[in-house]
């Protein structure tokens, strides 16, 4: 094994630790949180109110305005952030595989439909789309969820459609279909293993990708419901006091850091390992 083969190798086992740590923890603490903070975060205590982080015992992270924990409403909104961003994320992988996989496959005027559905897509800005739907929708969670899965299906179908082209016409593909196997299994039991691979990099790389949507949306006052505690409302609910009460702030935005890189290290790892051949040396 060459020098860069090690380098390369050493790398990828540190992004994979990294990654697995930081999501692991965070997705630990956001699991118990029920246990690890009873009374939720909603606890006001006005007596406490913009305490500093570690000057009592009890807040470890400080208080914000009302008074409430810190920490608490860090790992609690976690639980927002977190659902937003995985459950999008599989939406739009679901809806983009079937959508990709019978445009690839049948082609024709199917395939012109989704393609020029997919371009009025992509020609729309996010923030217009986003400020238009909610507009006439609403805001909330679950119509936070239906947004991006609909700005981002996209990405998923095209991928898929790009792949069903180039396997489609492959020997296993036209045996199945001589010994007359239906279109249905020759779709999710020939095609769709094949392809799994980069979608599960894709999927990874846009969790990330919809927790920081979510929170900038939240931020503006788009997202979901400022009563619900989120790291996007703990940043707009702290940007006031930035310079009295840094923390308020600051550890939300930490929290959202550490979240995203820990799924972009994730998702540069299962890139490397699931697609050996596009590896390059670092």
């Amino acid at each position: 094994m060459t020098i860069n083969a090690l380098k390369l190798e050493r790398f990828k086992s540190f992004e994979f630790i990294m990654g697995a740590l930081l999501v692991g923890g965070i997705g630990f603490a956001v699991l118990f949180s029920g246990w690890l903070f009873p009374d939720g975060a909603s606890g006001v205590n006005l007596a406490m109110r913009l305490t500093p982080p570690m000057a009592d015992g009890s807040f470890p992270l400080g208080t914000d305005p009302l008074g409430r924990d810190v920490l608490a409403r860090v790992i609690i909104g976690g639980e927002i952030s977190l659902k937003v961003g995985f459950y999008s994320a599989l939406g739009a992988v679901v809806l983009g595989i079937v959508m990709g996989l019978l445009s690839g496959y049948y082609g024709g005027v199917i395939d012109m439909i989704v393609m020029r559905f997919a371009d009025v897509q992509l020609a729309l800005p996010f923030i217009l789309l986003a400020i238009t739907f909610i507009a006439v929708i609403g805001g909330g969670l679950s119509n936070m969820i239906i947004l991006l899965i609909v700005s981002q299906w996209v990405q998923y179908a095209r991928l898929v459609r790009g792949s069903v082209l180039s396997l489609k016409d492959r020997e296993f593909i036209l045996s199945a279909q001589a010994i007359g196997v239906r279109d249905w299994r020759i779709l999710f039991q020939h095609l769709l293993p094949n392809l799994l691979g980069p979608v599960i990099v894709l999927m990874t790389l846009n969790v990330a990708n919809n927790i920081l949507l979510e929170s900038s949306l939240t931020f503006l006052g788009l997202g979901v419901d400022p009563v619900i505690p989120s790291w996007g409302g703990m940043l707009a609910e702290g940007r006031t006091y930035l310079q009295t009460a840094w923390w308020v702030s600051v550890f939300p935005g930490v929290a959202i850091l550490l979240t995203v890189l820990g799924l972009n290290l994730l998702g540069d790892w299962l890139r490397d390992t699931l697609d050996p051949t596009g590896r390059t040396s670092r």
